[in-house]
C-alpha cells in the first residue's frame, strides 16, 4: 500500500514522504480498514512538527480521522463485519494518510448513511468536539448567542452548525472575505471579518450591550483576550485550543468581577474516561446528519500526492472549509 510517512520532524510539505508499505494486520481488539477518505486536521500539522501531545515514534504516518471499509478483523472483534463502512480514529503511528489503517474497535463507529465518504471522514473529531463543548460543558440553551472564532475552520465550522441546530444565534469570526462567505453558507447569522472589523464592537451591537452567552475559542491569544471584553453576565468561554500559537494567561479577577466561566475541553480524554458518552454523541450526530441539520462542508478533495501541500496550507491558515484526501481515487 501507499502511505505518507514522517522520518524527521518539520513542516508538513517538507517531511511528508509517499512510500510503499505493507498493509497492516489487525491486533486483538482491532480492525483494519481500507481508507475511503481521510480528513485533514490541525493536529496532523502538529504531529509533523513534533508539537502534538501525542508523539508517535519516527517514522510514522499522520492522519487522525477517517471513513473506511472494514477489510480485516482482529481477535475478539464481534461488533463490526468485513464490508462495514465506518468512521473514527486510526491507531498511531499508522495513521490514515495511507491506503489502509488499523483502528481500535472502541474508536470505530458506523458511518452515517446520509453522508458521503468525504463528508463522513470529517464528522468525527470536529463535531464530537463541538457537541461536547457546547452541550456537555457549556450547557447551551436555545436562543443564546454563540461567538465562534475561526468559524471557517475545521472545529469552528462544526460549532457553527451545531449551535444553529440547537437553536442558538451564531456570530462567526473569520479572516478574509472567502472565509466570511463560507461561514455564511454554514448558517452563521452574523459574520465578522477580523481583518476589517472589531468583533467586540459587533457582538455588543448585536446583543444590545449584553455580550455573547458562549464563546467557542480554538484560537487563543488575542482572540481569547478580546473575547473577555464581550462575554455576557454568566457567560461561558470554551477553551478549545491555541491555533494562534499563543496560550493566554487569563486574569481570574476579571472572571470574578464579570461573573463568567472558563471551561476547558480535552475531548480525547472522554475516550478514556467516558467512552459511552462518545458513543451517545455519535448517535446524536448521526441523527442530526440524517435530518440534514449538520453536514461537513468539504471544500477540497485531494490525492495522497497533494496531501502534504494541503496539510501545509491548513497549518498556515490559508484553507477554507474541510480538506479531505481519498487515497485510492488515483489508483
Amino acid at each position: 500500500m501507499r502511505a505518507l510517512r514522517v522520518h524527521e520532524l518539520g513542516e508538513p510539505k517538507d517531511v511528508l514522504r509517499l512510500e510503499e508499505r505493507p498493509v497492516p494486520e489487525p491486533g486483538p481488539g482491532q480492525v483494519v480498514v481500507r481508507v475511503l477518505a481521510t480528513a485533514v486536521n490541525f493536529p496532523d500539522a502538529l504531529l509533523c512538527r513534533g508539537l502534538y501531545q501525542e508523539k508517535p515514534p519516527l517514522p510514522f504516518t499522520p492522519g487522525v480521522e477517517l471513513c473506511g471499509e472494514v477489510v480485516a478483523l482482529g481477535e475478539g472483534v464481534t461488533t463490526v463485519a468485513e464490508g462495514d463502512r465506518v468512521i473514527g480514529s486510526p491507531v498511531l503511528p499508522l495513521g490514515s494518510f495511507a491506503e489502509y489503517a488499523p483502528m481500535d474497535i472502541g474508536r470505530v463507529f458506523p458511518a452515517p448513511e446520509a453522508l458521503t465518504d468525504a463528508e463522513a471522514a470529517a464528522l468525527f473529531i470536529g463535531y464530537q468536539t463541538g457537541w461536547f463543548a457546547l452541550h456537555r460543558r457549556a450547557a447551551l440553551r436555545e436562543g443564546e448567542t454563540v461567538l465562534v472564532h475561526a468559524a471557517a475552520g475545521g472545529v469552528g465550522s462544526a460549532a457553527v452548525q451545531l449551535a444553529k441546530a440547537a437553536g442558538a444565534r451564531v456570530i462567526g469570526v473569520v479572516g478574509g472575505e472567502a472565509k466570511a462567505e463560507y461561514a455564511r453558507r454554514l448558517g452563521a447569522d452574523i459574520v465578522v471579518d477580523r481583518h476589517v472589523e472589531d468583533f467586540v464592537t459587533v457582538v455588543k451591537e448585536a446583543t444590545d450591550g449584553r455580550g455573547a452567552d458562549v464563546v467557542y475559542d480554538p484560537v487563543g491569544g488575542e482572540s481569547y483576550t478580546r473575547s473577555t471584553k464581550c462575554i455576557a453576565f454568566e457567560g461561558r468561554i470554551l477553551v478549545i485550543g491555541f491555533a494562534s500559537g499563543t496560550i493566554p494567561t487569563p486574569g481570574l479577577n476579571h472572571a470574578l468581577v464579570k461573573n463568567y466561566s472558563l471551561l476547558g475541553l480535552h475531548w480525547g480524554l472522554y475516550n478514556k474516561r467516558n467512552p459511552a458518552l462518545v458513543a451517545r454523541c455519535h448517535e446524536e450526530l448521526t441523527s442530526l446528519a440524517d435530518r440534514g441539520l449538520i453536514k461537513p462542508a468539504v471544500s477540497e478533495v485531494l490525492s495522497l500526492e497533494e496531501l502534504p501541500d494541503g496539510v501545509q496550507r491548513l497549518a498556515d491558515g490559508s484553507t477554507v472549509g474541510r480538506l479531505v484526501a481519498t487515497p485510492h481515487a488515483d489508483r
